[in-house]
This record gives structure tokens, sequence and C-alpha cells, in this order.
């Protein structure tokens, strides 16, 4: 009986950003391809981004348009020394991408990726515009599951990888690598509830998107990311580290922990970014997925939530019921203080990494100059957003599975008590949010008091966003060991690989597309090269 239920020349683990464009980079070498997905349909993280591919270097279209570009200048951007996040890159791996983006974004386009007609534009770093947008694939959010751009790259990127002969298996979710004499050959998968083994004779590309959902992992870079963090991307898609575990369990190393903390770009030391939330009132609120009750996933995610345009109308809170920062802060030093400490109340309690739960406490009044229905589907009540006639009961009414205690009404009242004097003062001397409180517009007024009932409290605790950190790889996408030493038949691309702290698309379509071409090349295991399966491998031993 063969140990392996199918065999293929070069196994993919995850259809996204990754390993699509893995997979039709390896059929393009001739190498039959088989993609594991865990979701029920493909796409990844990548399914809900805006849809915007960051490349540069001289590509078609920017010399269509007259941009001036070339691969020493996306190097030189991407390993600038006064740049928080670029100047920790890997400068082998940040090269690679620098001189594969103009055939990268060449790939795209000859495998049917349609970017909006217009000039690429700039993105929220550099001096020369590389960012192109893909349009949502439809209108039908069966199709675009949240009618995003990312939607259209994906999709785009799966008839290609159909057509060209991949197979993609939904529903399969990774669970060990397997080895013979030192070399990957396979992989076991679940599949309802039933093991399946699967062999690779040329090689094995873990593009399982990061670890971004995994607690424990997370917490090894930045001890505060605590499980009430929730992350970007969920419910659709889970970042557990699956792809990272199982190769360090056979010597792979780590690689690349600097990251960027928000949208300035700022380093926070951890392993992932952590953003503020985009929408509060819901558990999902990243600023770059709205939840549409049309899509297939709104059940699970549960609220669309409210988008706050102005941070005047709202005080944020920790889990004592007490301001800690000034809310109208939008650099590194807000996200440092809500990751805490906060709760430590006593010299006899013990301390607690994590910052608990944040939220937004604002009045009638405000919902009103926000234009927000404070009602399902728009917030969910169930833990994530409470009203009340009093700011008494609404401390009463806060319940959430990470509040480590209830707030008490006092402390509450007297946080919004002190909040109204300092709208009177016209400045805050506890926090220095800036004066005027109610912005230009109603300067007179010197700012918004919380006066009038119903009073509401929405989940407003930030956003786990995405991996900046993972598995060491070379310029070949190839998984190195501690020592540096090639793990044979193993490699990696997307958010699962490290080096290469630059957040989007691009670096995971990239060494996606430079993944399945060098594991193509590779010469079949002797084992399974003539596509018999092997009966004894060893199962996640270390090297």
């Amino acid at each position: 009986m063969p140990a392996f239920d199918r065999v293929a020349d070069v196994v993919v683990l995850g259809a996204g950003a990754a390993g699509l464009p893995a997979a039709i980079a390896a059929r393009d070498a001739g190498a039959s391809v088989l993609v594991l997905e865990a979701n029920h349909d493909i796409g990844g993280h990548a399914m809900l981004s805006g849809g915007n591919v960051r490349l540069g270097g001289g590509t078609s279209w920017q010399r269509r348009y007259g941009v001036e570009d070339s691969p020493d200048l996306v190097f030189l951007e991407l390993t600038d020394p006064h740049h928080p996040q670029f100047r920790r890159n890997d400068r082998e791996i940040v090269r690679a991408f620098a001189d594969e983006s103009v055939p990268t974004f060449d790939f795209l386009v000859e495998n049917g990726v349609a970017f909006q007609e217009q000039p690429p534009v700039f993105g929220r770093f550099g001096t020369i515009p590389r960012v192109y947008h893909t349009p949502p694939s439809s209108k039908d959010f069966a199709d675009s599951i949240n009618g995003s751009g990312g939607s259209g790259l994906m999709r785009d990127l799966e008839r290609s990888a159909r057509r060209k002969g991949a197979s993609i298996l939904l529903r399969h979710r990774f669970v060990k690598l397997v080895r013979e004499s030192g070399r990957v050959v396979g992989v076991v998968a679940e599949t309802r509830g039933a093991a399946v083994r699967i062999g690779a004779r040329r090689g094995v590309v873990i593009a399982t998107g990061g670890h971004s959902s995994n607690v424990a992992f997370r917490r090894m870079f930045d001890a505060r990311l605590t499980e009430e963090y929730q992350v970007a991307g969920e419910p659709w898609t889970q970042q557990n580290a699956d792809g990272e575990l199982a190769a360090l369990a056979i010597g792979a190393a780590l690689w690349g922990v600097g990251i960027q903390a928000n949208d300035s770009e700022r380093s926070i030391g951890g392993g992932t970014t952590l953003v503020r939330p985009g929408f509060i009132g819901c558990r999902y609120g990243y600023h770059g997925t709205y939840w549409d009750v049309r899509s297939p996933m709104f059940a699970k995610a549960g609220a669309s939530g409210l988008a706050v345009s102005d941070l005047q109308d709202v005080i944020l809170v920790d889990q004592e019921g007490k301001r800690f920062h000034d809310e109208l802060d939008t650099s590194v030093e807000f996200l440092s203080a809500c990751l805490g400490p906060h709760g430590n109340l006593g010299h006899d309690e013990r301390p607690v990494n994590g910052g608990g739960p944040i939220w937004a406490i604002f009045d009638t009044a405000a919902a009103l100059r926000e234009r927000w229905t404070t009602q399902p589907p728009h917030v969910d009540p169930d833990g994530w957003f409470f009203t009340a006639d009093t700011i008494g009961d609404l401390a009463r009414a806060i319940r959430n599975p990470y509040q480590r205690r209830p707030i008490r009404p006092r402390t509450l009242e007297e946080t919004v008590d002190r909040y109204n004097e300092i709208v009177d003062l016209g400045t805050d001397p506890d926090f220095g949010r800036p004066a005027p409180l109610g912005g230009q517009r109603i300067a007179a007024l010197r700012g918004y008091k919380i006066e009038r009932p119903p009073f509401f409290a929405a989940w407003s605790t930030p956003i786990v966003h995405d991996s900046l950190s993972g598995l060491r790889i070379d310029t070949h996408a190839r998984v190195l060991g501690w020592n540096g030493n090639v793990l044979p038949g193993l490699f990696c691309a997307g958010e699962s690989a490290g080096g290469f702290g630059l957040h989007g698309l691009s670096r995971a379509i990239v060494f996606g597309r430079i993944a399945g071409a060098t594991a193509a090349a590779l010469p079949e295991a002797p084992e399974l090269a003539d596509g018999a399966a092997v009966l004894d491998l060893h199962v996640g031993e270390p090297s």
C-alpha cells in the first residue's frame, strides 16, 4: 500500500498572494502542482486587501507613464538606514526583491491580472510612484467575499493557475512535513477529519500566511500581544503559524523581527503590525475590511462597525474605565499606551501583560454628529457594543470575554465628569489632547461634552495586522536552518517568511513566484522519481 495518497512535483501550502504565484511559476516550469488550502475558497489574507500591488524598478507601466525607476532605487529605498523599519531588512532578500520586481509585474500581466488603467501612484512611503490597483472581481459578494480590490487580483491568479493545470484542494489543512534522508518529500494534511498524505517529488512551498493569529507565537516578539487583540482578515482567514511551526520542528530558523507599528511606520519592536481599529463596536474592526451584510462571512463577523470620522467625538478608556492617553495621537506612543500596563490597582495584584480592552465612550450627540446607526447590523451588542441611559449603568452593562473584571460605575462616572471639565477648560492637562477639543468648526464651543443620553461603549481595541517576521529564507526562497544551511526540498514565501519588513502584497507575490520556479527546478527526490510512494518516512523529526 503506498505511503502517499497523491504525489505531485511541487506541493504548495496555501492559495493566497504567495501560494498562487508559486503554483503558476511551477507550472510554467513544467512541474505538476498541487495546492492545499485550509479555507473553503482561495485568496487568503489578500482576498480582503485593497488590491494595491507595489512593484517598481522600471515596469512597463512606469515607462508608459514616464516614471523613471530602477532596481537600484528600489533597493536603496527598502534599505534606507534612516527608516525605522527598512534599516533592519536583510540586504540580500531586498536585492532579490528589487531585481525581480519588473519580471514579477510582467508575470502578473501575462497571467491576466487586470490593473486599473491609471498611472502608478505613490504609496505610504517613497519618492517614486510604484503602486498599481486591482478592482474587485465582481459585484457578487459570494465571488469577491467582501467587495475588496484584492479579490480581483486573487480571482485572476486563480483562473490562470487552474487554466495552466494546477490542482487546488480546498478544506485541506496542512499538519506536518514529511522527510526522508533529511529532505522534505511531502506533507500530511487533514480534510473532513481524515489524514491525507501527499508526496512532493521536487519541493514543498510554505505559503500559509504568517503567525499573527497565533497568540503564543506572536508573543515571542512582543509579550504584550495577548489574546484580546483581534487580527486583520479574521474571521475569513486565520494566520496560525502552521507553516512556521512545522518548519521549526525540522530545524528551520526565524528571521527578521523589525516591524511597522501603524501607518506612519514607526517601530514597536515585535514581529507583527499593530494598528488602530478602523471600525468600532464590532469584534473584527480592521480598517481595511468593512464587513458588508452581503458578505457570506457576515454571520461570523457579527457586525460592520462604526467608522470614526472625527476622533473628537469619543474618549477612549481602558478596562478600568479610565482615560490613559491623548485619543488624537496617531503615533506609536498611542499604541504602546493601549498595550498597557492597565489594571494593576494595588501592590498585591499580579502584573499582567497586555493592555486589555479599550472602549470608545460617547453620547447620543456624538452619534448624531457621526451619523451612526447604533443598532445591529452596524454594531454587535453581544459583547462588543453597549448602551445605557446613565454612565454608571453603562459601566455595569459592559461584559466581554477579555474584560478581566467589571468596570466600576463610579470610576467611569469620574472619568466622564473629568473630561467634561476639560472641555470647559479648553485644554487637557491630563493627557495633552489638543484644544479646542471640538475641532475648528465649533471652536467657540471649545469641545464636545459627553452628556446627552443614551450613552454608548464601543470595542476599540487595536488590531494585529500582519506578520513581518518568519522563517529564514535565501534569495531563492529556500528555507534555511540556524547555521544558514539549506533545508532540502522546503521553500517559503509571503507572511510566513522573514527578513523583509515590507507590508503588503508585493513581497508575497515576488517571493511566491521565486519559490515556485526554484522548487520546480529542484531534482526529483530519488524515492519519488518514478512516481512511486515511499513506505517508511519520518514525519517532523528535527535535523
